[in-house]
């Protein structure tokens, strides 16, 4: 570890603390032991990316290691307290939780990125710092150093953690996150929480049989015996594909990063897309053996254009599946967390989580959930229809062009060409009609909807994810809406802006390797580096990708701030070890500026480094 000057952690303070038993930590009761402390929010794929890469290093390190989840949250439905203590629940984290609405350990730990990492030794002190996922490893020979250091000096104690579990509910499903209608009108929902799916009578209420042991897994096999981890999308594959591919079902498996088919005659489960690695590689063009891809967070599924296209909600692209080739591809997107339109595949997208195909086949909608958006892909060419940016959100109705969503996760065509909205943080389920280019609201008070389902006989099922079941439309309501329509809050994430100069200024992103690691230019170059800004016009120079991770930029004096959008990544592999294993560490930013005169005129953002 590198030396530095010794920094003393700042004492944690929030609104509340959750999986303690009702506890308040401090960090002197957690002297003795390494700390990680996990900047996050629950709406961040990157996020829910790293809390999976923490269990592994929980339970390896379980009586010297102590993480903290601190939770900094981007939306406004993120700040209700009700709906962090679902989502703690929802994503399975077992380790304290310190709720901080107003982002001050945010602030007091000096984070600019959702999630950012902070290590504190036994002593007290903060002695690493990192932003992005991709860490586990580096984590690992870290603590291992630490534990070394503190056993020789005295001040490492072994023990139990503070992590008290909630009690375990009691409900047919738990968190579901998708839903289909089968030939016959029985309902197939992904039991995400539960890690199963659910197949249930027309009611939406009956258990009719389940498929998946219900622990978290990826193995395949019988129903009873199958795992998955956080299921989410399923597609139902037409007739004739589904009898040459051997099965009739795609399902999403989202955090073992698969796609599994699901033959519904006698529910034997199979994988047929993905390693189970997350994707750790750069973009190309070309078609790949489906079963030898890295994917990343599969979050729904949709047959278009006679291809599963597949949400990759983790690296914000649009990716094909092949069930009869079995070969897997890029469809639309760079992995550049952000909005803009086009021909495919060269957009930019953030965090598609939801998918419909209009009853033509013609429009592909997709639900792009960070950005509070709704767009299409039609005559391969992506367009936004609701939706301003990452930043920009609320519950607004109207003319779309001022119309706000809040993290929408689902989306429904409807027969008309009109298309309905799982407006999941606002608790609301809207509407785009693409005749009267309006937006309106035709039902709230809804907990976390995520999906919505039109049945043979034109009812509307709402997949209602927080209250765990499934809720039918009023009857009329698709007709009213529209007759009223809510003029909401605007909301735009406010983070404490960095104050930059106007003319030239270097961006820097401060990469170092983790111990016993060493940059890999086996592939091509080992780093890459996407600058672009909102408005557009706020960099009059330096926009783009390079491979160099210092940056010219020059900010615009005309305007007086805005966010300037910045993804890095850095390719490694170990050192000095026979059979290398190869990292990829990556990071989005959204920095917001204001320009000041006589301010910085260097920006550092820190990847990985091994400083506070």
């Amino acid at each position: 570890m590198t030396a530095s000057a010794r920094v003393r952690a700042p004492e944690l303070r929030g609104r509340q603390w959750l999986n303690t038993g009702g506890r308040n930590l401090t960090l002197r009761d957690l002297r003795g032991r390494c700390v990680i402390l996990d900047f996050w929010t629950f709406c961040c794929i990157n996020c829910l990316h790293v809390l999976d890469e923490l269990r592994p290093l929980e339970e390896k390190y379980g009586d010297v290691l102590v993480v903290i989840g601190v939770h900094s949250p981007k939306f406004e439905h993120e700040k209700d307290p009700d709906a962090l203590a679902a989502a703690v629940e929802r994503y399975g984290v077992h380790h304290p939780v310190l709720d901080d609405p107003e982002l001050g350990m945010w602030q007091q730990y000096a984070a600019k990125a959702w999630p950012t990492l902070s290590v504190v030794d036994p002593e007290g002190y903060v002695v690493a710092t990192m932003a992005g996922e991709g860490h586990a490893e580096g984590l690992s020979r870290l603590i291992d150093e630490l534990i070394a250091t503190h056993e020789a000096k005295g001040t490492l104690h072994r023990g139990d953690g503070p992590y008290v579990p909630p009690a375990e509910p009691e409900t047919t499903l738990r968190f579901p996150g998708k839903a289909v209608v089968l030939d016959g009108g029985n309902l197939l929902v992904s039991d995400s929480a539960r890690h199963s799916l659910v197949e249930l009578a027309p009611d939406g209420e009956k258990v009719l049989r389940r498929f998946g042991s219900g622990t978290r897994g990826d193995d395949d096999g019988p129903p009873e015996t199958a795992t998955f981890s956080e299921p989410q999308g399923l597609c139902l594959l037409p007739t004739h594909v589904a009898e040459v591919a051997g099965y009739d079902l795609v399902v999403a498996d989202t955090v073992n990063h698969l796609l599994r088919g699901v033959r519904l005659a006698n529910g034997e489960v199979v994988t047929v897309a993905g390693t189970g690695r997350p994707w750790r590689a750069t973009v190309d063009d070309h078609a790949h053996d489906a079963r030898s891809v890295d994917l990343s967070s599969p979050w729904d599924v949709a047959w278009y254009e006679d291809k599963v296209i597949i949400a990759m909600a983790g690296i914000h692209q649009l990716w094909w599946f092949d069930p009869i080739k079995r070969t897997a591809g890029v469809y639309a997107g760079t992995t550049v967390e952000a909005l803009r339109d086009g021909p495919l595949p060269d957009v930019w997208m953030a965090q598609p989580s939801g998918l419909s195909v209009s009853a033509d086949g013609a429009r592909l909608w997709i639900a792009d959930s960070e950005s509070s958006a709704i767009r299409y892909v039609e005559n391969g060419v992506l367009g936004t229809s609701v939706g301003q940016g990452l930043f920009d959100f609320g519950h607004v109705d109207g003319p779309a062009d001022q119309a706000l969503l809040q993290h929408p996760l689902g989306v429904c065509a409807l027969p008309d060409g009109s298309v309905l909205i799982a407006d999941t943080y606002n608790g609301a389920v809207r509407r785009f009609d693409p005749e009267t280019d309006q937006v309106s609201t035709v039902s709230d008070g809804l907990a976390e909807p995520s999906d919505l389902v039109l049945t043979p006989e034109g009812e509307v099922l709402v997949v209602e994810s927080g209250a765990h079941r499934l809720t039918r439309l009023a009857p009329g309501a698709l007709s009213a809406a529209g007759a009223g329509t809510v003029d909401g809050p605007r909301h735009r994430t406010e983070r404490k802006p960095t104050d930059v100069a106007a003319g030239e200024m270097t961006l820097d992103v401060i990469f170092t390797p983790a111990p016993g690691q060493k940059l890999d230019e086996t592939y091509g170059p080992s780093t890459r580096l996407v600058v672009s800004a909102s408005p557009p016009e706020l960099l009059l120079e330096g926009a783009g990708t390079t491979t160099d991770l210092s940056r010219r930029l020059v900010v615009n004096g005309e305007v007086s701030g805005g966010v300037l959008q910045v993804t890095a990544q850095a390719a490694t592999c170990d050192a000095e070890v026979e059979h290398a294993a190869c990292h990829l560490t990556r990071q989005d930013w959204g920095v917001p500026v204001r320009v000041v005169e006589g301010a910085a005129t260097r920006l550092p953002l820190v990847l990985r480094g091994l400083d506070a």
